[in-house]
């Protein structure tokens, strides 16, 4: 089977040599033809641990030639660029196949998740097509065979298990949840909750607060997330919980290590630079305070975020924002 993989940042990279260990034919598409020669010639991503890759795998800047003949199609772009990329990807004919979301994200403005980005620029006949995958993992550790469990969902259920079995490997476990909205919404606004802890951790607050602020960021979620209309129980599993927990626990997370640079006295843009990377969080907690205005949910974390990204609040007293808020019974 000839899979696309469209991005070849660490992410894209690391799910298309797990693809490609399986036996399967895998084109990866990225802009840039001298990176994709460099990445043809040593086999390596050089943000990536050297790890040995094993089957068919081709990095190209020829979108068209990814597309011809595919029969499965994986994103792995970031949100901005996902729109103008599908457009793309329109344009030249996109095929009948599955279409596997990986990025996690908000897109701004509209509040869309990215699955429902991918049906309003490709159209709504290939909705039955559109799936996503997330959950816990990095691209570290994936590349090195380290065990990883994540989720597969779809709007379509056998489009659903059709991407938890092509994924599946003795390291990469997939469970299946049908909850489409629920796992994107729960990938998306867990890295606001990590610029949060990465902050705090930065500044020194130990692990009370840390913990303190992925309970409390996980209950932002979830009360956000059921009134979009995604379902409680999607947001204490791996998409949810699983994934806050790994994104506020590590520096190898970029909206993590992005807070505690923060913290630590860079500006915004030195830190975004000295990541190197796109910074999902730092963009979706925009679009998530928009959503909470719409519902009406109040997202006090969140908004901590954004205040100290726009420069309306400092790194040092947001913590006593959120620990002079009035006190109210926890409901869960």
């Amino acid at each position: 089977m000839k899979i696309g993989v469209l991005g070849a940042g660490t992410w894209g990279f690391s799910l298309a040599s797990l693809l490609a260990s399986k036996g399967f034919s895998v084109h990866c598409w990225t802009r840039k033809a001298e990176f994709a020669d460099q990445l043809n010639a040593s086999g390596e991503h050089p943000k990536l641990p050297k790890q040995g890759l094993s089957g068919k795998l081709v990095f190209t800047t020829d979108l068209g030639d990814v597309l011809d003949h595919a029969e499965f199609l994986v994103e792995a772009i970031t949100s901005s660029g996902m729109r103008p990329v599908f457009e793309q990807v329109k344009a030249l004919g996109c095929p009948d196949c599955p279409i596997v979301i990986t990025s996690k994200g908000i897109e701004q403005e509209t509040g869309l998740i990215l699955p429902e980005v991918a049906i309003e620029v490709l159209g709504e006949d290939k909705r039955h097509l559109i799936g996503a995958l997330s959950g816990p993992g990095y691209a570290q550790e994936v590349i090195q065979g380290l065990p990883t469990s994540v989720v597969g969902t779809a709007f379509e259920q056998d489009v659903m298990f059709n991407i938890c079995n092509t994924f599946a490997s003795e390291t990469f476990r997939v469970y299946p949840n049908a909850d489409i909205r629920g796992v994107a919404f729960g990938g998306a606004l867990k890295n606001c909750i990590a610029i949060a802890c990465g902050v705090s951790d930065g500044l020194g607050f130990g692990t009370s607060a840390k913990a303190a602020l992925m309970t409390r960021g996980l209950h932002e979620i979830r009360k956000l997330g059921v009134a979009l209309g995604c379902r409680a129980e999607t947001f204490y599993g791996l998409a949810g919980m699983g994934d806050v927990f790994l994104t506020c626990s590590s520096l190898m997370s970029r909206n993590f290590r992005f807070g505690h640079l923060i913290a630590q006295g860079r500006s915004i843009e030195q830190a975004r630079e000295e990541i190197g990377m796109v910074v999902e969080g730092a963009y979706t907690c925009f679009s998530a305070l928009q959503l909470g205005e719409q519902t009406g949910i109040p997202l006090p974390i969140t908004n901590n975020v954004v205040d100290i990204i726009t420069g309306e609040l400092k790194p040092e007293n947001s913590a006593a924002v959120l620990m002079k808020r009035s006190i109210k019974e926890e409901h869960l």
